[in-house]
């Protein structure tokens, strides 16, 4: 087995590319703060090769998005589009309306339903649940709901789980996401219908974008940029598209920061990256 090509820039590679999809927490912020070299290479990108979609596994549509990226300092000339788990969950929510349904989050979630003929009622009224995280992820974890998606799974609802991540790191705290209560309902043996990475329904969205910016687009040309292996890696080898592993200090860290360790935890999951590299620079 041989090490994986380390990246120590996007310059170095992007002239084999049209376009580019980026994860956004874990490789440009970590919830709280701008990775240094991120808005650089993201523009440069624009300017010299072609679009830049960024590609979250946020549980919200992604017009809220763009003022969270402000906040955290990412100028809006670094980016074309934003898709979401978010925009590629709806589609899954509309077509079981008008089912009543159950919410499971937090209420800063809510902007995902805007526009929804949709009515929440009692786990005992609902016949589906939509899952976009825990009420209260500074405090709560997954074995704090254990009990209720036992509950649940006894009268064997699905589950849209509107964000497949597990955890991300909010500055240097690792945060339970919906994906971790999706996890347990599956061991439970229910239905759970996810529209983010590494699933297909959020890159049918990103790759319409980048056809109605460029036209149709090669999917060789198309380089990949992501933190998780279960989502970004796998979600591009699905695709076929080329991706890079960032294995810097805002990830969730499931590989590791040396090439040969990369090399061996992406062999051990059955996954393929062009490179790895401890941040994304210009």
């Amino acid at each position: 087995m041989s090490d994986i090509a380390v990246i120590s820039s996007l310059r170095s590679v992007a002239g084999s590319y049209d376009a580019l999809l980026c994860d956004a927490w874990g490789v440009i912020h970590n919830g709280v703060d701008l990775f240094p070299g991120v808005a650089e290479a993201l523009a440069r990108f624009r300017e010299t090769r072609g679009p830049v979609i960024i590609l979250t596994n946020a549980p919200r549509p992604s017009s809220v998005i763009p003022g969270q990226l402000d906040r955290i300092g990412l100028p809006r000339d670094c980016w074309d589009e934003i898709v979401t788990s978010g925009d590629a969950t709806r589609a899954a929510i509309e077509a079981r309306l008008p089912a009543p349904a159950y919410k499971l989050g937090p209420a800063k979630d809510d902007p995902l339903f805007e526009g929804l003929d949709i009515d929440f009622w009692p786990l005992d009224e609902a016949e589906f649940i939509i899952c976009t995280g825990m009420k209260d992820d500074a405090h709560e974890t997954p074995d704090d709901y254990r009990e209720f998606l036992k509950e649940a799974a006894a009268k064997r609802l699905p589950m849209i789980c509107a964000n497949p991540d597990i955890v991300v790191n909010w500055g240097g705290r690792m945060i339970w996401c919906a994906g971790a209560l999706a996890e347990i309902y599956k061991d439970f043996g229910c239905e759970v219908i996810y529209g983010g990475k590494p699933h297909p329904p959020i890159y049918d969205l990103a790759l319409k974008r980048i056809e109605g910016l460029r036209g149709q687009t090669e999917r060789k040309r198309i380089l990949a940029v992501g933190d998780g292996f279960k989502t970004d890696i796998l979600g591009a080898n699905n695709q076929q598209l080329d991706v890079i592993f960032i294995a810097g200090d805002g990830g969730v860290h499931e590989g590791a920061r040396d090439a040969a360790a990369v090399s061996q935890k992406l062999q051990e999951a059955g996954l393929t990256a062009i490179g790895v590299a401890e941040g994304l620079k210009w």
